[in-house]
């Protein structure tokens, strides 16, 4: 009688049951003959290991990276809080990552607490339970950054929008931005009523 093991040399044979395998193959079996004396303590070790390596657990699949939609601007997953808002800055392309991880670290300094979430494809920030008062959203050649009530903010920020109270900041490659006058907008617009949406 022959007892294979699909995966046998995988397996750690310590007291030397396998007596008969397939040269380069990973197979590895055991020939009875009538008469044999057979380890059974040893036996049943060996069938609990095959066993355990036959229902282990298959591999996860590496996790895809984001798809990136016209602009660059990633496509990631409606959700509240900071995971969102950190998986999508890790999407977003080239140096428009650094701009949002900077975008992000002066808003949580200036707002402790801020409230986040991503929604269509645009992290959002604001006050819990009184709407969003900024959010940003890779363009093809710039971050944008909305301020929805951008026309009470002073100065203005420069870039107009067809929705009445709306303003933009345009933040390009080789552009670099004043953040003291970033951060004053953000303090202005965080105690603003917020965007419920």
């Amino acid at each position: 009688m022959k007892l294979t093991f699909a995966k046998g040399a995988a397996l750690e044979d310590s007291t030397g049951l396998f007596n008969s395998s397939l040269e380069g193959n990973a197979r590895r079996a055991i020939d009875f003959h009538e008469g044999d004396k057979i380890d059974a303590k040893a036996l049943k070790v060996l069938i609990r290991e095959a066993v355990a390596q036959n229902t282990a657990p298959a591999p996860k699949p590496a996790a895809k990276e984001p798809k990136l939609l016209s602009g660059g601007n990633p496509q990631i997953a409606k959700g509240d809080g900071d995971a969102p808002v950190q998986a999508y800055i890790a999407a977003m392309p080239g140096w428009k990552g650094t701009v949002g991880r900077r975008l992000d670290d002066l808003i949580n300094r200036t707002v402790p607490g801020v409230a986040k979430a991503v929604k269509w494809n645009t992290p959002f920030y604001g006050n819990e339970g009184d709407g969003w008062f900024i959010a940003f959203h890779c363009i093809t050649k710039y971050v944008k950054v909305t301020f929805f009530r951008g026309t009470s903010l002073k100065p203005v920020p420069p870039e107009e929008s067809k929705v009445a109270e709306v303003r933009y900041f345009h933040i390009h490659e080789h552009g670099d931005f004043d953040e003291k006058q970033f951060t004053t907008w953000v303090k202005q617009a965080s105690k603003l009523p917020g965007e419920r949406l």
